[in-house]
Order: structure tokens, then C-alpha cells, then sequence
């Protein structure tokens, strides 16, 4: 028997940094490049790094959002080649940032086709209206993120602060959805034991 488990993806990680001090984004965008800055659309600079590949807000006041980072380590690494940039740039900056993840937007595969009728009855905190989305949203409570779940078995996490609540979300939906009988299981496999033992 093959044994069947979810695979999961980071996605997109989003960071937020405070500085705690004010930035003149005239200087930056005069001084820098890879920056884009119209402060009559927008009130931010956006600065994108090619390596990790990101896309970066910085705000007058120090805050920034950091998008884009495929792993919580690669959002600290952003921030930190940011700061370095723009110190190099002769940006005075003397705090060091607090960067804290905000959100953490994964993408999974349960291996296996889901029944969303059957399952949207039976589980509880699920929310499912095909005729204006075509997935179950499913808002667990530990750990606390909400899931998007197709009946191809492809899901999507988002909502997670931590690396290691991707997997043991997936493993957990799953688990449920196993428990409900609402995951078609192709012949020859079964549910792997460590999706049962979550």
C-alpha cells in the first residue's frame, strides 16, 4: 500500500518592521535604486531586492511591510540587506528594525480529491458557497489559520505566524477530512499513520 500524505509550499511570507524613527523617502528614492516612488498614488516607497526576491514598502515614519519571501529566514534576510543598502546609501538609520511576520500564506496537496458537499455538512467551522467561490473555507482554531480547501485535494493555508504550523495544519485538515469520509482515496493507498497520529 502507498501511503499518502499532504505536501506543502511556503507560498509568501509578509513582515512587518518598525524602526522607530522617520525616514525622508525623497533621499531614498533620489539615492537608491530597484526603488519606486509616486507620493501623490501611493504613501511609501517600494523597494524590490532581486535575491531573496521580495517587494518592500518603507513608510516616512520607519515601518515597512516586506512581501514576497519564500521562508520566515528569507523575510529576516531581506530586512536585513535593506537596512544595509540603505546605510550604504548614507540613509541615517541608528535603531535596529523589530521585524515580527505577520502572515505566512502556504499551498498544499492533500494527494487525494476532497467531497466538499459532504464535507461542508460535516465540518464544523466551514464555510462553503459554490455558486460564488469553489472551495470550503475552514477556520481552525489550533493552529489559528484559515484553509481554503478545492475538491482537486489542493488547499491553501493562510493566516499562519510560524513555519511548522504549515504542515501540521495540513496534516491536521486532513486528518478530519479522512475521519468525516470525505477524502476519495484512489486504490492501493491509505492515509500515511503520521496524518493519523497529529
Amino acid at each position: 500500500m502507498q501511503k499518502l500524505r499532504p505536501t506543502t509550499r511556503i507560498e509568501n511570507v509578509v513582515a512587518s518592521v518598525i524602526l522607530n524613527e522617520d525616514l525622508d523617502l525623497d533621499e531614498i528614492a533620489a539615492t537608491m535604486s530597484n526603488i519606486r516612488y509616486d507620493p501623490e498614488l501611493f504613501p511609501a516607497v517600494i523597494y524590490s531586492l532581486k535575491r531573496p526576491k521580495t517587494s518592500t514598502l518603507i513608510f516616512r515614519t520607519g515601518k515597512m511591510v516586506c512581501t514576497g519571501a519564500k521562508s520566515v529566514e528569507e523575510a529576516h534576510k531581506a530586512v536585513k540587506k535593506i537596512i544595509l543598502n540603505l546605510k550604504s546609501a548614507d540613509i541615517r538609520i541608528s535603531n535596529e528594525p523589530t521585524v515580527k511576520i505577520q502572515n505566512i500564506v502556504a499551498s498544499a496537496d492533500l494527494q487525494c480529491e476532497v467531497n466538499l458537499e459532504k464535507a461542508a455538512l460535516t465540518m464544523e467551522s466551514a464555510l462553503y458557497e459554490p455558486e460564488q467561490f469553489p472551495s470550503i473555507i475552514h477556520r481552525m482554531r489550533d493552529p489559528k489559520v484559515v484553509i481554503l480547501i478545492f475538491g482537486s485535494g489542493k488547499i491553501v493555508i493562510t493566516g499562519a505566524k510560524y513555519e511548522n504550523q504549515i504542515e501540521e495544519a495540513a496534516f491536521k485538515v486532513m486528518k478530519k477530512l479522512y475521519e468525516l469520509g470525505t477524502l476519495r482515496i484512489p486504490e492501493g493507498y491509505e492515509i500515511d499513520e503520521e496524518v493519523l497520529n497529529v
